[in-house]
């Protein structure tokens, strides 16, 4: 339940900074959300407990890291390539990933959790798929092997993310996810001054920037959590359904319209969840 918290909040997330993004560049505003997170995390996890250990801050700081690349290269990838297939390369690697690095580690699901999984799977391909019935006419970027180098970074580096949340013992509160916003704004603050794009949101944005802080930091926790009670290889692909939420989102509030395997994948995601719950 906690994972499926998260992807819904991540998936939440996206769907607000994406509608931002049609104000500002994507950039510009994580340099004003990731800060705000940090502020966030900073004030609530004194009221959480926990020790901090060197090990919960060494891999708080390697989540952080590795976000902060995930999302740089991730837009980068979707600013000069095909939605239609960076999305839905990017979500397998999240998902996929971590579920072998589970079960390459020694865990034993079970055969209907691994059903599960591969349901899982399937169902973050599909939903974040762009068909051309959601799209106006096929003069679309190139998959070039820029693209693809990018995508597939960004795709690792948020499967790492995952990986490095797992890594996090138990009985350190949130001051690791305190570690992991400082490390992400960090790399996010270099990248935009890299590419000459610091600068923050429109004012009337601002309250967009609250609420992908907010459940940044609430997105983050839960998966954190999740983790030290439940097994990578099945949490990680909860969690990876997150663009579920999004494409939800977008046909209730936006009216989007959805393309045929965009159905189906909800509907697989929606049986995949059943098909893990019941399995744990």
């Amino acid at each position: 339940m906690l994972a499926l918290v998260a992807a819904v909040g991540y998936g939440v997330s996206d769907f607000l900074g994406g509608v931002a993004s049609r104000r500002a560049t994507a950039l510009s505003f994580v340099v004003a959300s990731y800060p705000l997170s940090l502020l966030i995390a900073l004030v609530i996890a004194p009221f959480a407990g926990g020790e901090v250990t060197a090990v919960s801050v060494g891999w708080g700081a390697a989540s952080g890291l590795f976000g902060g690349f995930a999302v740089w290269w991730f837009y980068r990838a979707l600013a000069s390539g095909p939605m239609s297939v960076v999305s839905p390369v990017t979500a397998l690697l999240v998902a996929g990933i971590p579920a072998l690095a589970g079960l390459g580690a020694g865990e034993r699901p079970g055969l209907l959790a691994v059903a599960g999984i591969v349901v899982a799977l399937a169902a973050v391909v599909l939903v974040s798929r762009e068909s051309r019935e959601t799209v106006g006419g096929d003069d679309h970027p190139t998959f070039t092997l820029r693209v693809a180098g990018l995508t597939i970074a960004g795709g690792v580096a948020f499967a790492l993310t995952f990986i490095s949340l797992d890594q996090i013992p138990e009985g350190t509160g949130l001051w690791p996810l305190v570690i992991q916003r400082l490390s992400a704004s960090a790399v996010v603050w270099v990248a935009a001054v890299a590419v000459r794009q610091f600068c923050g949101p429109p004012r009337m944005l601002y309250p967009h920037v609250v609420a992908v802080a907010l459940l940044d930091v609430v997105s983050n926790a839960a998966m954190m959590f999740a983790f030290q009670g439940g097994m990578l290889s099945l949490v990680s692909v909860v969690g990876a359904l997150y663009p579920a939420a999004t494409v939800l989102l977008a046909l209730v509030v936006l009216g989007e319209r959805l393309g045929r395997g965009q159905y189906a994948g909800m509907v697989l995601a929606l049986a995949s969840v059943v098909l893990i719950t019941v399995a744990t």
